[in-house]
């Protein structure tokens, strides 16, 4: 049985946080590339973090002209971080990511 939406969603938004987290990817640009993910749905993702209680900013770089920067999580609420990654091969499969 596939996973349901439900479930595909809340692990998508735990793997965009941890992207972020580990660096691999903070911007939009670089979570389309590690994911395969569409700009929208990737945006969306990162606007939906906060309904886990997830503190995702944006921070502009110094001299960065318009949306040019980067992501960073300052506050993971109750999602603990450990999990996620030591399930990182799991939810990459479910999700279809490389």
């Amino acid at each position: 049985m596939p996973p349901s939406k439900t479930k595909t969603s809340f692990y998508r938004r735990l793997y965009v946080a941890w992207l972020i987290h580990s660096e691999t990817a903070s911007s939009v640009p670089a979570i389309m590339a590690a994911t395969g993910m569409p700009r929208r749905t990737a945006q969306d993702t990162l606007e939906a973090l906060a309904e886990l209680d997830i503190d995702c900013t944006f921070e502009q770089g110094d001299g960065e002209r318009h949306n040019a920067g980067r992501y960073r999580i300052r506050d993971w609420g109750p999602i603990d971080p450990r999990w996620i990654e030591n399930h990182l091969p799991q939810l990459k499969a479910i999700l279809g990511y490389p």
